[in-house]
């Protein structure tokens, strides 16, 4: 029996926009709502219960148009393609918050960690924090925080297409 491969990049693309464009829509919600610097452990949850949502969707939909077939290898590429490309949209997204909208995101980030560094440890001296802000003006720099964007959502993208992979793997018996 012959059957007709099915291609992953449509379904990469399409769901990789969605998962890029609602998490752009998340990001300017928390930034109107003013909870950009310190986003709720609701958030959080929230985006990655849409991340999840829409990579499994991406996987189940190239499972369906491949006649109920669908390799581990299939799942992951499908499912890493949808979070590069939605990673990729939402660093879009945070360069231009971090350098257009909101140019002082950067220093408003240092001066909300400062406080919670205050807050966790009041005994910190001052050569303490200077030290310490120093550590995390390295790590939090616009290119270092879009790095870090892409490697979390290519990172998510594994795990989530892996678990939903191994969850709906049925492999086609006519394919060697």
């Amino acid at each position: 029996m012959e059957t007709q491969k099915t291609e992953a990049k449509k379904f990469v693309l399409n769901y990789g926009v969605l998962l890029g464009i609602l998490s752009v829509l998340m990001g300017v919600i928390t930034y109107v709502t003013n909870a950009y610097l310190n986003p709720s452990w609701i958030t959080g949850t929230i985006s990655f219960l849409i991340t999840v949502v829409v990579i499994s969707l991406a996987i189940r939909a190239f499972k369906t148009e491949n006649d109920g077939f669908l390799g581990l290898g299939e799942a992951l590429k499908v499912g890493i393609g949808v979070a590069v490309i939605g990673g990729i949209i939402g660093a879009i997204w945070m360069f231009l918050l971090m350098n257009y909208i909101e140019p002082e995101y950067v220093n408003q980030l240092a001066e909300v960690q400062r406080e919670a560094m205050m807050e966790t440890n009041p005994n910190m001296t001052d050569a303490q924090m200077d030290a310490a802000m120093e550590f995390n003006a390295k790590f939090s720099s616009p290119y270092m925080l879009l790095a870090f964007t892409l490697i979390g959502s290519l990172f998510m993208g594994l795990i989530i297409s892996l678990i939903a992979g191994l969850i709906m793997k049925n492999k086609n018996p006519y394919l060697g």
